[in-house]
C-alpha cells in the first residue's frame, strides 16, 4: 500500500469516526503491538489476530494483533534478557519523549503483557527459581516461573496515529516466533476479553480481514520483509510511518 493511498484510507477512517481534523491534535501515547508468527512444517507461516469486540468505542470489529497502551509500571518489570543492541539503536531512532532505555523496554514488556492479557499466551522464558517478582501485571508470569524475555523480539514498524483521531498513539511493532511462547491459558483467550475470535492464519489471509489501514500497511512491510529475510535479523528495516503537513510520510529506520 502506498502512502498516498493509505493517506486517503486513514481519511475516510477519521471521517467515519466524525472526528475534527482541525481540532487541537492530542499527544501520541506510547503503545506497542507484537505480532506473533509461526512456520509451519510445510513452510508457510501464520500470523495470530483477534477480532475486537463490537462493544468497544475505538476500532470494533477490527481484526488487530495484541497489544495496547504502555503503562508506568512497565518500566520496572524484571525480564532475563534484554533487546538485541542492533533492536536497541533502531528504538532510539527519534525517540522524542522517551528520554530513558528502561521506557524503551517497557515497550516490549507492554507488548508482552497485553498479550498475556488479550490472548492468554506468555511469552518469555521458563526459570529455574525466581527470585523475586517480576513486576506489576506479571503475577500470572511469577506463578508459573516465567520471566519476560526481550532477546528473541524483532523491531518490525512504527506507526504514529495521524491528528483529528479520537484517539493518538505512537505504536511500535515488534515481531517474535510461536516457539517463544513458553505456556498458554487453557481457555485460548486472555482473561481480559478484549479480543475474540483469536485465529492463526497465513499472512494473505490476515490481509483479507478487516483491518485498521496501517495494520495493513505494516502486515505489507512484514510479508515483503520476510521474503528477503526470512529469519527476521535483528538489523532488519524498520518502516516508520508519520503524518506529515496533510499526509503520511514514510521513512525506514
Amino acid at each position: 500500500m502506498s502512502t498516498e493511498d493509505l493517506t486517503k484510507e486513514v481519511k475516510v477512517e477519521r471521517a467515519e469516526e466524525n472526528n475534527n481534523p482541525a481540532a487541537q491534535p492530542l499527544r501520541p501515547k506510547d503503545a506497542s503491538t507484537l505480532l506473533i508468527l509461526d512456520r509451519k512444517d510445510d513452510g508457510s507461516l501464520h500470523l495470530l489476530m483477534g477480532k475486537r469486540h463490537m462493544a468497544h468505542k475505538f476500532m470494533p470489529g477490527k481484526f488487530v494483533f495484541p497489544g495496547g497502551r504502555v503503562d508506568s509500571e512497565d518500566s520496572r518489570v524484571r525480564y532475563v534478557r534484554d533487546y538485541h543492541p542492533e533492536v536497541l539503536a533502531k528504538l532510539n531512532y527519534d525517540k522524542k519523549q522517551i528520554k530513558t532505555e528502561s521506557r524503551l523496554r517497557a515497550l516490549a514488556i507492554a507488548a508482552i503483557r497485553e498479550t498475556y492479557e488479550e490472548a492468554g499466551l506468555f511469552v518469555g522464558t521458563k526459570t529455574e527459581s525466581p527470585s523475586e517478582p517480576a513486576g506489576p501485571g506479571f503475577e500470572a508470569f511469577d506463578e508459573l516461573g516465567i520471566l519476560p524475555d526481550l532477546e528473541p523480539l524483532r523491531y518490525v514498524a512504527r506507526a504514529i496515529t495521524p491528528p483529528g483521531r479520537t484517539r493518538r498513539f505512537d505504536a511500535r511493532f515488534f515481531a517474535v516466533w510461536a516457539d517463544q511462547i513458553a505456556h498458554k491459558l487453557e481457555t485460548g483467550i486472555g482473561p481480559t476479553e478484549e479480543l475474540e475470535e483469536l485465529q492463526w492464519l497465513p499472512i494473505e489471509q490476515c490481509k483479507e480481514l478487516d483491518l485498521p489501514r496501517i495494520t495493513l500497511a505494516v502486515l505489507t512491510d512484514l510479508e515483503n520483509r520476510l521474503a528477503k529475510d526470512p529469519d527476521l535479523s535483528p538489523d532488519g528495516p524498520v518502516p516508520y510511518y508519520y503524518w506529515k503537513n496533510d499526509g503520511f510520510a514514510r521513512e525506514e529506520i
